[in-house]
């Protein structure tokens, strides 16, 4: 059954799409379809009601808007509405002393989600792929509700350790207006080699300053600075991090995202254009080492921290299904790929496959790539099938139905003009290439994690009785890596079930492939134990 959500009202639906009436309550074992899941299950949550399963039209209508299974839909074809902004579409707001109160004011005008969720019912029915395109939309739905509930329960930070941490690394907590102790001394040598005062802090001041000390910078990156020679180098680099860390995880941090002893970031699911999540608010997708020894367990609790090993080589072996691959990843993918003759090294191998998938062309992993290519014909030409295609200005579509934004208008302009205009041209279409060749597997591995973090959520809840805070429960997603907190008596079976829920997704997606998804466990008390 299927509960449709819109303020004041609740309206029943049979699996086929037949109405069934208005319903005055929830019933969490239902379907509940509703605009933005960031709107209502929050209220869920606060009254302690943990939802099976949702259908979130706002994050649905982005897939299918764009994808090129259901390009020839009505609601591909259709002008611009509502449904296509991202942003929130309003805050959660009390509705008396019922969670959906049928009694209250008259709601403003809005879309009425019924009409949404039938267009989308329609275009994946007469989608090119219903099965993986629906596939797709729970798995989005549900990496929703974990979005919700990862709030909720918050990451357990102490933030007596963190402020320790901090103090270690850069000194003791500075007044306003000034410089922790080791940023000051830092950027005292800084002046002192390079012979004149300037604020390092400030991106202008700091490129004329190593302009005027004649180094030829054209910007202040540290992927271009660390190529310098330069005395400065050194300690630039450590002044660089050392200053991130105070202002992304620093005591105004602290002060601002850890309360009661838990970290409530806000994750944005599918805030990037191909899947990966993104995050509006307290650096969700960056807990950098310095300060992970402040991420531990409650008494009594463990956390149980995984990685998925190699998860984008293996996603571009499956979609390949290039079996030699395959059999290079039946362990550690890197030394497959050294055993298989294609490079030397393992670090030549990681360098090569990340070359591969993200068009790098010169350097070392130009050098490597002819010997990649040939060990592994078939995976290499699926990223040359899909940087071709960007380059000639077409989309290209992860394994579940997400299709790739359209080119910017200008990509192939003055193709056919002088010779300036025709260079500009082609390395705009390289660059575009580029992006849609790493589209279609990054976009595909942000597939597999939702599929992941979906079947583990199930299993996780299956493990105990009571509420779901109560039970073991994620509180940390990054791309390939989760951590769970649970009950330490429960560690070992949460530990398996991260395992068999990474080779069920596996499964899900592509069948029975030869193809491994392993994943490391650390069961631990605190975050910087686990690697």
């Amino acid at each position: 059954m299927f509960i449709v959500v819109s303020p004041g009202r609740l309206r029943a639906f049979a699996d086929d799409g037949t109405p069934a009436g208005e319903v005055d309550e929830i019933d969490p074992s239902a379907r509940l379809v509703w605009d933005d899941t960031r709107r209502w299950y929050p209220q869920l949550l606060a009254k302690g009601i943990r939802v099976e399963r949702c259908v979130d039209l706002r994050l649905s209508h982005a897939i299918l808007r764009h994808s090129s299974f259901t390009a020839s839909s009505e609601l591909a074809r259709a002008a611009l509405g509502p449904w296509d902004e991202q942003a929130v579409l309003d805050e959660p707001r009390e509705r008396g002393t019922a969670l959906f109160d049928l009694e209250a004011e008259e709601p403003r005008p809005e879309a009425d989600p019924v009409d949404e969720w039938m267009l989308q019912r329609e275009a994946v029915a007469a989608s090119s792929d219903p099965g993986r395109l629906a596939l797709l939309l729970a798995a989005e739905s549900a990496g929703a509700l974990i979005a919700c509930e990862m709030k909720f329960a918050g990451l357990p930070v102490d933030a007596a350790i963190h402020e320790r941490l901090l103090e270690q690394v850069l000194g003791p907590k500075p007044r306003p207006g000034e410089r922790p102790a080791h940023l000051e001394a830092l950027k005292q040598v800084l002046v002192e080699r390079l012979g004149f005062d300037f604020n390092p802090d400030s991106a202008v001041e700091l490129l004329k300053a190593l302009r005027r000390a004649g180094l030829n910078v054209a910007s202040t990156s540290k992927w271009e600075i660390r190529e310098v020679d330069h005395p400065v180098i050194e300690p630039l680099l450590e002044y660089k991090k050392l200053s991130r860390l105070m202002t992304a995880n620093g005591w105004n941090w602290l002060e601002a995202w850890v309360t009661d002893g838990r970290f409530r970031p806000e994750y944005v699911p599918g805030g990037v254009v191909t899947g990966r999540w993104a995050a509006s608010g307290g650096g969700a997708l960056q807990l950098p080492k310095q300060v992970r020894g402040a991420v531990v367990a409650d008494p009594g609790w463990k956390l149980v921290v995984a990685d998925a090993a190699q998860l984008e080589p293996r996603i571009l072996t499956a979609l390949s299904r290039d079996q030699r691959m395959a059999k290079a990843g039946e362990g550690d993918m890197y030394e497959g790929i050294v055993a298989s003759g294609a490079v030397a090294t393992r670090a030549q191998a990681k360098v090569a496959m990340l070359g591969a998938m993200y068009g790098a062309t010169t350097g070392e992993s130009g050098r490597l790539l002819p010997g990649l290519t040939k060990a592994f014909p078939q995976a290499l030409a699926l990223v040359e099938r899909a940087a071709r295609a960007g380059e000639r200005g077409e989309i290209v579509t992860t394994h579940l139905g997400r299709s790739s934004p359209p080119p910017p208008d200008d990509l192939l302009a003055g193709a056919n003009e002088n010779a300036a205009a025709e260079s500009r041209a082609r390395s705009r279409a390289r660059s575009w290439g580029r992006f849609t060749r790493n589209f279609v597997v990054q976009g595909s591995a942000a597939e597999w994690a939702l599929c992941w973090m979906a079947g583990l959520r199930g299993r996780l809840y299956d493990l105990a009785d009571g509420p779901f805070t109560a039970r073991p429960h994620l509180v940390f997603f990054l791309h390939d890596e989760v951590i769970v907190h649970t009950p330490d008596h429960l560690a070992e079976q949460v530990a398996a079930s991260i395992r068999d829920a990474a080779a069920a997704a596996g499964r899900l997606l592509f069948g029975e492939l030869p193809v491994t998804f392993p994943v490391t466990t650390a069961i631990v008390d605190s975050y910087a134990d686990a690697k």
